[in-house]
């Protein structure tokens, strides 16, 4: 009989790159919803669902989110649309007795100015960044909610935190979109016009760490079919997530003219110091992660050659 398996989400950037994962997986029948067949802000329609499906495992990959304008305009949507999705899902799984899930946060989950790289250890140890604080916020919840329903019920509900994600599905032409897909299209528009410049944001100093989305389907996958003992022995009962990231990071100025490479774009990039460059950097520890057997496979110059090329293939369909 086969593993039926609920991925939410599935039609985000994450969820897409995990169901096309375990899609190759013929003991496997992944079991999907769209948004207009089960709304899961709606508990009462998250509690029949799951009565009414056979679900072995699930995926929490649903999530309401966005870039800093929209954190910042809709912060009551955000902790809201959050809290009520996961504990639905949380929640309907265990009354339902769906022994195993995996929850996927954020790395905005920790302190803004936490020492760098970041270990898991550092959670709740200082105050979180304002611009997406209701967003971490809820994705703190969830990571406590899955130790909650460990600790008092014998649940295994574990839960990852990726770092900066990218790649196909991602949002090009929206308000949402993040620095990767934005300098992509900022650049392919260049090309395009045959512009002399393009102006970044910033001084080009600060170091980010980028994920390829594929590659945080992988460590997912493997997290969440790790042998339990395998699981608890690198983890605690109150400190239970575990960080996903490259484990590598580069300044923006190095991601710009990396970018600017893939695209061919061959004009002068000048980067404005009057615009704000954030913290200075944010590198996820993802040692916890590497003793499980996982390292990422994906450089960051291959991760945008893949989204550049999704995107020249894609773009027609998401054009505003």
């Amino acid at each position: 009989m086969s593993k039926r398996i609920f991925i939410a989400g599935h039609n985000g950037m994450v969820g897409r790159a995990i169901h096309r994962q375990l899609e190759q997986d013929r003991t496997i029948e992944t079991i999907t919803r769209e948004r207009n067949q089960l709304d899961l802000i709606d508990q009462a329609s998250v509690n029949r669902f799951f009565s009414k499906e056979r679900i072995d495992e699930v995926y929490l990959a649903a999530a309401k989110v966005g870039g800093i304008y929209a954190n910042n305009e809709y912060p009551a949507e955000f902790i809201y649309e959050n809290l009520m999705i996961q504990s639905n899902v949380i929640h309907a799984a265990h009354l339902n007795d769906v022994q195993k899930l995996l929850f996927l946060g954020s790395s905005c989950i920790y302190p803004r100015l936490s020492a760098q790289p970041i270990k898991e250890e550092y959670l709740l140890s200082g105050k979180l960044e304002p611009t997406n604080e209701p967003y971490a916020i809820a994705k703190i919840a969830g990571i406590k909610m899955c130790e909650s329903y460990n600790r008092q019920y014998g649940r295994d509900y574990r839960s990852v935190m990726p770092a900066n994600l990218y790649g196909s599905h991602d949002n090009f032409y929206t308000e949402n979109s993040h620095v990767i897909p934005a300098l992509l299209l900022r650049f392919h528009e260049a090309k395009l016009s045959n512009d002399k410049e393009v102006i970044a944001w910033g001084s080009g100093k600060p170091k980010r760490e980028f994920l390829y989305v594929d590659d945080m389907a992988t460590a997912s996958i493997l997290v969440m079919e790790l042998d339990k003992a395998a699981y608890d022995e690198n983890t605690e009962p109150m400190l239970s997530h575990i960080n996903v990231g490259s484990g590598v990071d580069c300044t923006i100025c190095e991601l710009v003219e990396t970018v600017a490479k893939v695209i061919g774009y061959l004009g002068e990039i000048v980067f404005d110091s009057t615009r704000p460059d954030g913290i200075s950097r944010k590198l996820m520890d993802v040692s916890r992660l590497e003793r499980l057997g996982w390292k990422n496979n994906t450089s960051l110059e291959q991760g945008l050659k893949m989204t550049y090329q999704w995107f020249l293939e894609n773009q027609n369909n998401f054009r505003k």
